[in-house]
């Protein structure tokens, strides 16, 4: 029985143009100012600390751990103190109304539905808590915060990494059996399977790998809570 179900953001409640056309620009364009006019301020002078302990360089300048960060956006890097500035700049954008948070309508209805029948729901995303937060707070369909019961960021462990999907299952409180990880990468799918989740793979437009392990859908619409495939029974693609 499915108690709990963890859900991935890109690709999978939420469109890859939207994080990567919109959400990725926006904080490019946006970090170097907002660095130079917060650099002091102590949570943000406690990040640019962690980038410069995560490259070995306690005295690198503002302007050389900007150009750092700049760098690992272009590589799409998934480091925690990245993410954490990132979140703060899109923060802005949400609250002055410049950025809503796309949701499919499929993952939008199915969320609703899953929390109206009791199931406890959860994020778990490389972007950071406060990012996600931002995200379904400023949604197009308004504040959907309330549906969810916690956040999961990469200070859990990242995604592709067994240990991650333990930890958040101890965290959740539940056996991992009975939690659903919803994701469209199958490396995380993979790392959640070895953890003991259940698991659906959103393949939305991408075209269906006929030998995955994971039950593939097209939206939230296709899954079934009660399909014994998200264990791990003989694939194929949901249609």
């Amino acid at each position: 029985m499915i108690r709990a179900i963890v859900t991935d953001i890109e690709g999978t409640t939420s469109s890859l143009a939207f994080v990567h056309e919109v959400l990725f620009p926006y904080a490019r364009a946006h970090l170097p100012a907002f660095i130079r006019a917060h650099a002091r301020e102590p949570a943000v002078a406690e990040l640019l600390d962690a980038v410069r302990a995560e490259v070995g360089e306690p005295g690198l300048d503002t302007e050389g751990v900007i150009a750092l960060l700049l760098r690992w956006m272009d590589e799409d890097r998934k480091a925690t103190p990245l993410k954490a500035l990132q979140g703060m700049v899109w923060e802005q954008g949400f609250r002055r109304g410049v950025l809503r948070g796309h949701i499919y309508p499929d993952a939008l209805d199915a969320l609703r539905r899953w929390h109206a029948e009791g199931l406890r729901l959860y994020v778990y995303s490389s972007g950071s808590v406060q990012a996600q937060q931002l995200l379904f707070g400023h949604s197009e369909a308004g504040d959907l915060r309330p549906l969810f019961d916690g956040w999961f960021d990469t200070r859990v462990g990242h995604k592709r990494e067994v240990d991650s999907y333990r930890r958040i299952a101890e965290a959740i409180g539940l056996p991992a059996e009975e939690i659903l990880f919803l994701s469209d990468v199958e490396q995380e799918l993979d790392a959640a399977r070895a953890a003991g989740m259940a698991t659906a793979w959103l393949v939305r437009d991408a075209e269906p790998e006929p030998t995955a392990r994971h039950l593939q859908v097209r939206s939230f619409a296709q899954i079934d809570l009660h399909d014994p495939r998200l264990h791990g029974a003989p694939q194929g693609e949901k249609r």
